[in-house]
């Protein structure tokens, strides 16, 4: 997190020390791009696992978009790195969207608890994934293991 606000405090301090220039700059995104390191529970505990973050000029009334860069077996994020988090979506029917209250933080935290609250997954993305929690406990931690043993550290 210190390596994400320090990034954007350096980006904000450039944008400002530009005159005004071109269209384009009023338009440019900040990319960040961090490790989030799970903590040594659960099943993903001893992976290291990279985000994108992108943060739109419309932040803080539209959420960042964020990606999976590490390739993993689990119910809400896919192999190709899509994440299901209700506070990364505008318009959230459990009420649990973004709001302009929320923070970089909280996203973070909301990441965090994908890899902690994992058996209270209702809306799963990667279906396969959540089926084969569902059908086979052991298996499933097998995947896992094997997923972080060869993409995660």
């Amino acid at each position: 997190m210190l390596t994400l606000a320090s990034k954007l405090k350096r980006d904000d301090g450039l944008r400002g020390s530009r005159t005004a220039a071109s269209a384009a700059d009023s338009t440019r995104r900040v990319s960040v791009r961090d490790k989030l390191l799970v903590k040594d529970e659960g099943y993903y505990q001893g992976g290291k696992f990279q985000f994108e973050t992108e943060v739109p000029d419309a932040y803080n009334m539209v959420p960042p978009r964020v990606r999976c860069l590490t390739r993993m077996w689990h119910p809400n994020i896919t192999e190709t790195g899509e994440i299901c988090l209700s506070l990364l979506r505008e318009h959230s029917i459990d009420g649990t969207g973004w709001a302009p209250t929320r923070t970089l933080k909280d996203v973070v935290w909301g990441l965090n608890s994908l890899f902690t609250d994992l058996l209270n997954f209702d809306d799963p993305l990667n279906i396969e994934a959540a089926e084969h929690h569902l059908r086979d406990k052991e298996d499933f931690r097998n995947k896992v293991d094997d997923y972080i043993k060869r993409y995660a550290r």
